[in-house]
């Protein structure tokens, strides 16, 4: 056989179909699959949940804003007050809470670190205040707040979060450090004593709304530790017997958990709230009445402007109003799980899962009431209904979060190369990804 007779009958290679992969940070090609690549590029770029903090919270704010005005009005002018009431009040707490949002983000994380235990022993003393007759204020059956003068009240238990996921957080950090988290007596004291502490005085007010809340923050601090199952299941077997006692011994909350999925008002209306709250929301059909003409805020429905604001924006906004509330509450909650779990610092992680979990869980719980999916609680919407007392703390909290974003190596490196030296970007920073995590500086301790 000659040579070319033996290279013609050889098997020939088969050629390559299938499309090569685009080089790293090279043009995606066309169609869905590069659409996917475009929207994961997108995703993983260092400043994305930077940008989905201060932009959701933005637009929740400003849509609340809106909101409060456009619910307020009639409920000011039955009440003999200015049609501008409310808004003002509320207009001057976002702006204050700017003003705390703006603190936060510039605070370095050992200052926030610092202001852990201060914040945690005045919460606490202000909530024993609370229960002092001449000094407590009761508002709607429950007495939780403090008279400031004037028309301005304060609630103590709104700052009691924030305190609890900051002292929450370094104590967990501060174990951590010292290989003290895998024994149960360091995973469980003092937290759940101090925690236990602070539901009891919220619960002698009555405000079990709150109460749920702060249990979550537990529960979410509990899971980032890494708390065995069995520890999930004593803890929230506990909390559960607690709750139903809770609820058995009161006929207002028994009314109130009868009144999930309920279509009629009942016997002497007491689902009215309810009940009118699923009519408003089936009265604004997709894209809703329009701003400002809701029918249900003529007495109807009680509460529009607080607990109840969500019921209002679907009647004048539509479904796609309230979509686009959950959609920024979902964007905010994204970016604070992506927080907590590309960081290497646990203070940082600890704290960020903290206030996510408090911010998604009152929205889920303010959401699930208004849908009658859940029993009316009293919670408002975070960042949306009407309540300073309820706005500065949470948006102090997002200040938080803030911080923690733009203090990731990979942030802090893009945020660098917006400042050019000599007109020259900074020489070998990369930041197309965080996948790679950085190890990085311990933020100190007490």
């Amino acid at each position: 056989m000659t040579a070319r007779s033996a290279k013609a009958a050889a098997p020939r290679r088969p050629r390559r179909t299938t499309p090569v992969r685009p080089p790293r940070g090279g043009r995606p090609p066309g169609g869905p699959r590069g659409l996917h690549i475009r929207l994961r590029r997108a995703w993983d770029r260092p400043l994305t949940a930077y940008y989905l903090i201060l932009g959701g919270s933005l637009l929740i704010t400003v849509l609340g804003l809106v909101m409060v005005y456009s619910a307020s009005q009639i409920k000011a002018l039955q009440s003999g007050l200015a049609p501008t009431f409310f808004f003002r009040k509320q207009l001057l707490a976002a702006v204050l809470g700017s003003g705390l949002l703006v603190l936060a983000a510039r605070l370095s994380v050992r200052v926030h670190r610092m202001l852990a235990y201060p914040l945690l022993a005045g919460s606490v003393f202000l909530m024993c205040l609370v229960q002092i007759p001449d000094i407590g204020v009761a508002v709607n059956g429950n007495q939780n707040w403090i008279s400031l003068g004037g028309p301005f009240q304060m609630q103590p238990s709104e700052f009691g979060k924030l305190a609890l996921v900051l002292w929450g957080a370094d104590l967990l950090a501060r174990k951590q450090d010292r290989r003290l988290l895998t024994q149960w007596k360091h995973l469980l004291v003092p937290l759940i004593p101090v925690t236990f502490l602070v539901l009891g005085l919220i619960m002698l007010g009555g405000d079990m709304g709150t109460a749920i809340i702060l249990t979550a923050i537990l529960f979410g601090l509990l899971w980032l530790a890494g708390a065995p199952t069995r520890l999930f299941v004593g803890v929230l077997g506990a909390a559960s017997a607690i709750g139903a006692l809770l609820i058995m011994t009161s006929a207002n909350r028994m009314s109130r958990l009868a009144c999930i999925g309920a279509t009629d008002p009942g016997p002497g209306d007491q689902c009215w709230q309810a009940v009118h709250g699923i009519y408003a929301l089936a009265s604004g059909g997709f894209f809703g009445s329009g701003l400002g003409a809701s029918m249900e805020k003529w007495g109807e429905l009680p509460e529009p402007h607080t607990d109840f604001i969500f019921a209002i924006t679907g009647e004048e906004l539509g479904l796609a109003g309230t979509l686009s509330v959950l959609a920024l509450f979902a964007a905010l909650g994204y970016a604070g799980i992506r927080v907590a779990g590309r960081t290497e610092d646990p203070f940082v992680r600890y704290a960020a899962g903290g206030v996510t979990t408090w911010i998604t869980a009152q929205a889920v719980i303010n959401v699930g009431a208004v849908l009658g999916l859940l029993p009316i609680a009293g919670v408002p919407l975070p960042l949306f209904s009407y309540g300073g007392s309820a706005l500065l703390p949470t948006m102090f909290a997002i200040g938080l979060l803030i911080a923690f974003a733009r203090d990731e190596p990979a942030a802090r490196a893009a945020l660098a190369m917006r400042q050019p030296v000599f007109g020259r970007r900074p020489a070998g920073v990369r930041w197309k990804t965080m996948r790679r995590r950085v190890k990085k500086r311990s933020s100190g301790e007490r």
